[in-house]
């Protein structure tokens, strides 16, 4: 299956480096919970950053090594919060199941309710993932443009310079 020219595994494989930080982060966040380490120095290590700092490498790597457009930074983008937003359900289940709170179910980052719900596990995996999916793709999709009108004008100034050393150098003769 094609998403606007590439497949899925060719989108993973592009950004298989940030997704594994994703996971590193989301997971190392829930291990230190798990391990009783206080959700004050724990809320330290954020899967929210983690997948914002994605969000902003991949924008400058699509422009960096050509993969594609802004459109093909959606899948990267959804990709990116998907995987956040897996870990983070996971970790909700994970506390409703076993009946103890971890970061990720704590009431002060539930809203101040009780975060062991299936209802907060499910907006995790679907109303998150897809307002994070174009919250992420507008701001990449800023980057990316920013990257190209940057990089654009680098070449710009370095092919007038080019230009300006031939003219020079052919007038001298």
């Amino acid at each position: 299956m094609k998403l606007f020219g590439k497949s899925i595994p060719e989108y993973v494989s592009f950004e298989k480096g940030i997704l594994w930080f994703i996971v590193i982060v989301g997971l190392g966040r829930l291990i230190l919970s798990l391990s009783g380490t206080p959700n004050a120095r724990t809320k330290f290590l954020s899967i929210t950053v983690a997948t914002l700092l994605g969000w902003l490498y991949v924008a400058y790597k699509v422009n960096r090594r050509q993969f594609g457009n802004y459109k093909q930074l959606l899948p990267l983008v959804a990709i990116q919060s998907l995987t956040a937003s897996v870990i983070i359900a996971g970790s909700v289940a994970l506390a409703i199941l076993t009946s103890k709170d971890n970061i990720y179910s704590a009431p002060e980052y539930s809203g101040g309710v009780d975060g062991k719900t299936w209802g907060h596990a499910g907006a995790h995996l679907f109303i998150a993932t897809i307002f994070l999916s174009l919250a992420g793709w507008a701001i990449s999709s800023l980057v990316l443009f920013i990257a190209r009108k940057t990089s654009q004008n680098k070449q710009d100034s370095s092919s007038q310079t080019e230009g300006k050393g031939k003219s020079t150098a052919a007038s001298a003769r």
